[in-house]
């Protein structure tokens, strides 16, 4: 069953470890700095644009375990992306199938690229972040303000606050991308496998 499952094996294995350093992040008390920091709303938003992410990797993952399954056993559904390409193929010459193989490449791996750019936007939301605190931070900063002793310790303050936002978000950020790209590779090493399956068994029906 694992091996047949064997790419949703290896996504829940990569999440269940991340989740794991999570909490232990969490219950460690690492995080309630980030959690009670100012404008903490942003890193959520963060956060919630990785689950999307991740969610629909893990659609993608099941998918493609199901349909590798399918073309290791020879039977794939007629319905799947495989068995359209199987169904399309017979009969085909060498360069026909050459040509389609290509389009069937450049479908799966366009399939896929969507979680790649929420990774990557990851990044850029992080680094929003950044821009937004030091906007908070040089927003408190008035040097004529500065002259008056019961005026520093609210410059302080802000610059305090607009410094949270700018290197928790980073922070938030630049590690969601990881866990992501982690997943992403994952779905990557599927869309290959899948190729493979896909051509051994056209050619394999060619021959026949």
């Amino acid at each position: 069953m694992l091996y047949r499952y064997l790419l949703v094996t290896r996504f829940t294995l990569v999440n269940l470890v991340a989740i794991g350093l999570l909490a232990a992040c969490y219950f460690q008390g690492w995080l309630d700095g980030m959690m009670s920091a100012h404008l903490v709303e942003l890193s959520y938003f963060i956060f919630a644009v990785f689950l999307y992410g991740l969610g629909v990797c893990g659609i993608k993952v099941w998918r493609q375990s199901v349909d590798l399954n399918d073309l290791k056993t020879g039977t794939p559904r007629p319905d799947s992306r495989a068995g359209r390409f199987l169904a399309q193929s017979a009969g085909a010459g060498p360069e026909s199938r050459t040509i389609q193989v290509d389009a069937l490449r450049l479908k799966l791996t366009d399939g896929i690229v969507d979680v790649r750019h929420v990774a990557n936007s990851l990044v850029l939301l992080g680094l929003i972040g950044t821009v937004i605190g030091f906007i908070i931070a040089l927003s408190g900063v008035d040097p004529d303000s500065a002259k008056n002793a019961d005026n520093v310790a609210t410059m302080v303050s802000t610059l305090i606050n607009g410094m949270s936002v700018a290197l928790y978000t980073t922070l938030v950020g630049a590690v969601l991308h990881i866990w992501l790209i982690v997943n992403y590779r994952i779905l990557t090493s599927g869309t290959v496998d899948m190729i493979a399956e896909i051509i051994r068994l056209s050619e394999s029906r060619a021959r026949a």
